[in-house]
Order: C-alpha cells, then structure tokens, then sequence
C-alpha cells in the first residue's frame, strides 16, 4: 500500500481495507479505522465525521496497514486493548483479553450485588482485564490478582495499580495461601487450549504467549482444575467461583466440580456468540462425601 501526496483519510481506508481484507483480516473495516483514528488521536466518532469530508490521510498510515496485513494484532500496534470501561495497556508478552470475557466479568458483578465490601481474586489476571473491570466497576470491592508470568505482571501493573488493586507475582495452583477461607469470588480464565490445539488465527498463535494459552496436558485441563482447587481453598463457605473455559470442556468441567462434593449450584454460561464458555459455583457450606476440601486432584478427568 503506498500514499501519494494529497491522498484524503477516505481513499486511504479504502484502499486499507481492501489490503486488510486480502490479507485475511477478520475486521478489515473497522481496523483500518481504529488504526487511522491512533494515529490521528482522534475518536471513532470524529474519524468518521472526517471521513465524509477532505481531510489528508495521516503520516505513517501504510506502515501501521503493513503490520496489521502481516496479522501483528491491532492492539500491539496500537497499545490499547478496549475491556468494558477500561483501556488497557498491552503488547508482547501479555494475553490479549477478548470480548466474551466480559461475560465473566458481568457474572461476577452480578453476585456482588448488595455486599458492602467483598473480596475478589482474579487467578492468572494477565493483563489485569477482569480484576481491573471489578475494581472499577464495584468501588468497595477488596481486589486481589495473581499472575505467573514476568512479562503479563508488567502489564498488569501498569493497569491495575492505579485502580487500586492487590498485584502478586505468583502460581494460580498455591497462590495467597496467607488467605485461605476469606475471599467471597473467585474468578479465572485460565490457559486451557490442549497441547496439540494451535489456534487458527495467527494474532492467537505467533503473538499469544504460549504460557497464556496451553492449560497443560493432552486435553488442557490441568490449569483449569488446578484454578477450581484453588478456589476451594481460597473461598469462604458459600463463595462464589467462575471460570472461563473452551467451549468443548463445559462438561469436563462441571462434572469435575460436581465430582469433588465441594460445590453446589454447578451452572455452564453462554458467551456473547451463545456459546458455553464459563462455569460458575458455589462453594458448599458443608462438603459432601469424603473429599476433604482443597484436594481435587489437579489431573483428575472425566472417564477416568
């Protein structure tokens, strides 16, 4: 893609769109616009207002075109991640959040209605996008974050610092031990693709940090049954846990839950798509059975 001299913003995502779209850009529009409106500092709004008329074509535009056609994903060109009401910051290293984690978020929201002061924790926070929405979102709420990668803890600072939430550098799987039976919520979206799933799209697959994706195991499953055991340990009796999930392991996972005696109100969520993306819990007053509570097995499965 090349601009000459006198270009209008109009031409230049036209033609940005149709190179974005040739590349296989799953929103060649939009991201010809978002990448034109970073440069130009202006909002979605105004561009397209300037659109309609003859404004010139920014500085620098086919370069950023260039490395958005190549699937470097907008947001590491941009900088900005759009969660909710947050802007985060992001870029290599980090996992990028998506939309249909919002769905967790408002889960969580929603079970926090009428207490005062709850305490929450994020297991495997990342960029910070669901401990960050919480804290914004519910101002009394006593926040916590865990987060395992150097990297991801960097940018987690930066976002989740200034909304005053708790940042610790540590393992989902033996975090905050310090707080055992005191947290109300308990929320994660943990790495759970399976070792042999790479993902299609190459944003996910050359630019996602393989730590933030692979759950470990042949079906991905240990992380996310580790974050369930965590959460038996870390919840006070009748909290509330949610996890985020592959569509595929909605059953796994509630059958694990259901297996363990620890947890009532066992439910699967539908994402945004309709798709069955999280499972919500509530920690038993009294365990069921004989399994004491914490000892879920981090490589229990179904079938086994």
């Amino acid at each position: 893609m090349t601009l000459g001299a006198g270009t209008s913003l109009a031409e230049a995502v036209r033609e940005a769109t149709a190179v974005l779209a040739a590349a296989g850009v799953p929103s060649p529009r939009v991201d010809a616009e978002l990448l034109a409106e970073h440069l130009l500092g202006v909002g979605l709004g105004r561009l397209r207002a300037m659109l309609l008329g003859d404004s010139p074509a920014p500085d620098g535009y086919a370069d950023l075109v260039a490395e958005r056609a190549r699937r470097i994903p907008l947001q590491h060109i941009t900088g900005v991640a759009h969660f909710r009401y947050l802007q985060l910051a992001v870029g290599p290293g980090v996992f990028i959040p998506r939309p249909e984690t919002e769905s967790v978020v408002q889960l969580v929201i929603d079970r926090l209605q009428g207490m005062a002061h709850p305490k929450v924790v994020d297991l495997g926070t990342g960029s910070g996008a669901i401990a960050g929405s919480i804290a914004h979102e519910v101002p009394g709420a006593e926040v916590h974050a865990v987060e395992f990668s150097e990297f991801a803890q960097a940018w987690a600072a930066r976002n989740l610092l200034p909304l005053g939430v708790v940042l610790i550098r540590g393992d989902l799987r033996d975090a905050l031990p310090e707080h055992n039976g005191t947290f109300d919520v308990v929320v994660s979206n943990p790495p759970y693709i399976p070792a042999e799933a790479i993902p299609n799209e190459p944003e996910v697959a050359l630019h996602d940090p393989a730590e933030a994706l692979y759950g470990g195991g042949a079906d991905g499953m240990e992380l996310p049954t580790a974050a369930a055991a965590s959460a038996a340990r870390l919840l006070v009796p009748g909290g509330y846990f949610v996890m985020e999930h592959a569509e595929v392991q909605a059953d796994w996972i509630a059958a694990i839950l259901n297996r363990t005696g620890l947890w009532s109100e066992v439910r699967t969520h539908r994402d945004l798509n309709g798709k069955e993306r999280a499972t919500s819990a509530v920690l038993a007053l009294q365990p069921q059975g004989s399994v004491s509570r914490g000892s879920a097995r981090s490589d229990e499965r179904i079938g086994q």
